[in-house]
């Protein structure tokens, strides 16, 4: 009996194994390093005696301007010591970092072979949700005190629809889009069909980046979000094409249907229903109707323009 099952199990492990793509398994053997400083950490062990050590092993987080007396005030603050605690609570360690962030670079390194693995620093940032991943030449910064889960009280004072894409499972998501920006073309025109392309080709990129991570948390939605982006999809793209939306400049459209927000703006009675960023996953379905209808390599599709992937794509929403 014992021998049926270990035989079983090895079975198992086989095809879990040969489910893999071959480009998968691939990826999997591309050597990466990842060192990850917690400066939070070293910031949150120190004392006001320690701060010159400190600012002589992190002088890049000691911007010259700021008088040392902000920072000892800072180290001896009760709200900054709390939450320090809460973020070592979700972050004790660099495994759940490494385990996002190993994967994630080492498919960027496949499909961009220049692509080098950065210096990684978690810091804490006050909250600082508008910059909760920041890229800068070799050094990936991550605040990683805006990953404490969607529901945590410190975020209570944050409108929903922010604070939902603050949790752990978020980090690679967002690292990803901070590298998309490296790769892709930005557009020069302030057309609406390029705004959506934009978002669709960083989109397309995650699909590739991050093969585990749902399609919901890559656009940074809830399940049941996407799910009704997915049931209304042909309802959505009849009003864009009948309001001519695709090659409007109107500026507003950013705001009703590119930029994060509550819900779209359709201006109509489904309004408080639907998720915002709705344009940027009809443009995320472009982009994947163009690259599965030609054959163009993803570091074309980075610098093709918008009315070509339009065209080309042959897109028509799933009825």
């Amino acid at each position: 009996m014992k021998n049926y099952l270990l035989l079983t199990l090895v079975g198992l492990l086989i095809i879990s194994c040969n489910s893999k793509s071959k480009v998968e398994q691939e990826i999997e053997k591309i050597p990466i390093d990842v060192e990850i400083i917690r400066f939070d950490k070293a910031f949150a062990k120190a004392t006001p005696n320690d701060l010159p050590q400190l600012k002589k092993e992190y002088p890049s987080f000691f911007p010259e301007q700021y008088n040392d007396s902000i920072w000892i005030d800072k180290i001896t603050d009760t709200l900054q010591n709390q939450l320090e605690e809460e973020v070592f609570k979700v972050f004790p360690d660099n495994s759940s970092l490494t385990d996002v962030l190993v994967p994630l670079f080492q498919h960027i390194k496949y499909y961009f072979p220049k692509f080098k693995t950065p210096a990684v620093v978690a810091a804490t940032s006050d909250v600082d949700y508008r910059n909760k991943v920041i890229l800068a030449d070799s050094l990936l910064i991550i605040a990683v005190d805006n990953y404490l889960g969607s529901e945590h009280e410190f975020y209570k004072g944050i409108e929903r629809y922010i604070a939902k894409g603050m949790k752990p499972s978020q980090v690679g998501p967002d690292v990803a889009a901070a590298y998309s920006k490296h790769y892709i073309k930005p557009p020069k025109q302030r057309r609406f069909l390029e705004q959506i392309v934009y978002y669709g080709k960083q989109l397309y990129l995650k699909d590739l980046w991050l093969p585990a991570v749902s399609k919901a948390e890559k656009i940074g939605y809830t399940g049941e979000e996407y799910e009704w982006a997915e049931e209304n999809e042909e309802y959505m793209w009849r009003y864009f094409i009948e309001k001519e939306l695709l090659y409007s400049t109107d500026p507003k459209l950013a705001a009703r249907f590119v930029n994060p927000a509550p819900f779209s703006k359709f201006y109509l009675e489904i309004d408080n229903e639907s998720p915002g960023m709705l344009g940027r996953y009809l443009g995320w379905k472009i982009v994947n109707a163009y690259m599965n209808n030609t054959d163009t390599s993803v570091q074309q599709l980075m610098v093709t323009k918008a009315d070509e992937i339009f065209k080309n794509s042959k897109y028509k929403p799933k009825k």
